[in-house]
C-alpha cells in the first residue's frame, strides 16, 4: 500500500498559472490541479480517457463544440482523443483521473 499526502507534495506548474501535483499508479494518472483566475488551457487531445471534478471555484470548458461553465462539485467525462480546452474563471482546483497512465507526466 503507497499512501500520499497531497498537502507534503511540490507542485509543478506545466503551463502557465497551471499548478499540479500527480501521483501515478499501474494504470491511472491522478492530477490535482491548482489553477490561477485567468489562465487558459489551449485545445488539446490525447489518448487517455479523463474525468474532471470542479472541486473549487468556476471553470469554463469546452469540449468539441460545446462550452460550459463548471463549478464546485460538478463531473465531466472526456473520451480519449476528444479535443478540449478551458479557462479559469476564479481561483480553481480540479481533480483529474486519466486511464491509462499518463507517462509523460512521470
Amino acid at each position: 500500500m503507497k499512501i500520499y499526502h497531497l498537502n507534503e507534495m511540490n507542485s509543478r506548474q506545466l503551463i502557465p498559472g497551471f499548478h499540479v501535483k500527480f501521483i501515478h499508479s499501474e494504470n491511472l494518472t491522478l492530477a490535482d490541479w491548482y489553477i490561477e483566475a485567468g489562465s487558459a488551457l489551449p485545445m488539446h487531445s490525447h489518448q487517455q480517457e479523463q474525468l474532471m471534478q470542479v472541486v473549487s471555484g468556476t471553470f469554463e470548458f469546452q469540449l468539441g463544440d460545446e462550452t460550459t461553465t463548471l463549478s464546485a462539485g460538478m463531473v465531466v467525462v472526456i473520451p480519449s482523443m476528444e479535443p478540449h480546452a478551458g479557462k479559469a474563471i476564479s481561483d480553481c482546483r480540479l481533480v483529474d483521473v486519466f486511464y491509462p497512465v499518463r507517462e509523460e507526466y512521470r
